[in-house]
């Protein structure tokens, strides 16, 4: 299902197989507005995502006020990912694109947690509804706690039916 790019709404840029799992399960959460979120192919890659948010989405982002955008990707343990994904982000825009992954690999994360890909992203959307940490607390995303903060504020009200 397509977003109505004239209301608020998220695009998701995934990396790789486990990634697009992952936000598929989200968007399949009861409480998602499926109307308000669009799961995009698999790019291959954080430097796809990368090159695909500022050769295509920042064109789009600027075309369309209501589209917000998270760029899903692994941090491969690497502490300066996150810096090198926002680097790119125009100062208007900042406010609107969020990047977060997991800090080394998703299948990392699915054996400490015993989820598969679609039941991570489920519980990850169970908890930003509910406002609970207990996934999102996990190691391996615990380094998401800012960008989620501004998710929650920022996408929490349109991309959910209920509060």
């Amino acid at each position: 299902m397509s977003v109505n790019k004239y209301r608020k709404h998220v695009l998701v840029l995934p990396e790789d197989r486990a990634d697009h799992q992952i936000a598929h399960g989200f968007q399949l959460h009861a409480s998602v507005n499926a109307r308000a979120i669009q799961v995009l192919p698999i790019l291959g890659g954080w430097t796809r995502v990368r090159d695909n948010f500022e050769q295509v989405h920042i064109r789009g982002m600027r075309n369309h006020s209501q589209r917000h955008i998270v760029m899903l990707v692994d941090f491969d343990q690497k502490q300066t990912r996150f810096d090198q994904m926002k680097a790119l982000v125009p100062q208007d825009l900042e406010q609107r694109v969020f990047v977060v992954g997991v800090w080394s690999e998703p299948e990392s994360l699915r054996s400490d947690s015993g989820m598969n890909f679609e039941r991570i992203g489920r519980e990850l959307a169970s908890e930003c509804h509910d406002g609970t940490r207990v996934l999102w607390n996990h190691p391996l995303l615990q380094h998401n706690e800012a960008e989620l903060e501004r998710m929650i504020r920022v996408l929490r009200p349109f991309l959910f039916l209920e509060p």
